[in-house]
C-alpha cells in the first residue's frame, strides 16, 4: 500500500526536529513529546535484520516519534482520517524491493496501549515500529485476516530481535 501525502511527491516535511539520531539509512525523528530512544543502534540493526530476510535493501526509513495530537492532525491532513492511531506509514518508494518511506509513532498512544495490554513500552514500541515496516514490505491490515497475518509476522519479525 502506497501512502504518498497529496502534494509531496514522496517527501514528508515534518519540520525541524527537536532531536535526531541517523544510522545506517535509518533516522529517528522526535517532534513535540519529551522522548528518548536509547537503544537506536540495536533497534537499527533489527529493522536491517528483518528488510534482509524479506530481501528488501533499506534506501531511507525515517521514524518520527510524536504526540496523540501531533499523528492526529497528520492522519487528518494527509490522510482524511479524523481518529487517533498509533502509527500512520508513508510508503516513498518508487521501486520494488526496497524500503524507503517514513513512519510516525504516537507515543502518548503506544504508552496507553502497552499499560491496557499488560506489557512493556519497549516490547509495544517494538510491535508498532515494525508494523510500519511490515506496512513497507507490502503487508496490509484492512481486514480480520490480514490482521491476524499482520499480528503473526509481527510476532515472527520481534522474534528476531537480539536485545
Amino acid at each position: 500500500m502506497n501512502l504518498h501525502p497529496p502534494g509531496t511527491e514522496g517527501e514528508m516535511n515534518t519540520g525541524l526536529p527537536e532531536e535526531s539520531h541517523e544510522l545506517h539509512g535509518i533516522e529517528f525523528l522526535v517532534e513535540d513529546v519529551d522522548f528518548e530512544l536509547s537503544d537506536a543502534e540495536e533497534l537499527t540493526s533489527w529493522i536491517e535484520r528483518v528488510a534482509k530476510v524479506h530481501e528488501y535493501e533499506i534506501v531511507q526509513l525515517t521514524y518520527i516519534f510524536c504526540s496523540d495530537e501531533y499523528l492526529h492532525r497528520v492522519n487528518v491532513e494527509y490522510l482524511d482520517h479524523d481518529t487517533y492511531t498509533d502509527v500512520i506509514t508513508f510508503d516513498n518508494a518508487d521501486t520494488s524491493d526496497v524500503i524507503e518511506g517514513d513512519i510516525f509513532i504516537s507515543v502518548e498512544r503506544v504508552r496507553e496501549n502497552a499499560q491496557q495490554l499488560g506489557i512493556s513500552f519497549h516490547d509495544e514500541l517494538h510491535r508498532v515500529m515494525i508494523h510500519g515496516v511490515l506496512h513497507l514490505l507490502g503487508y496490509a491490515d484492512k481486514d480480520l485476516l490480514s490482521q491476524t497475518a499482520m499480528r503473526k509476522k509481527e510476532d515472527d519479525c520481534l522474534s528476531l530481535r537480539a536485545f
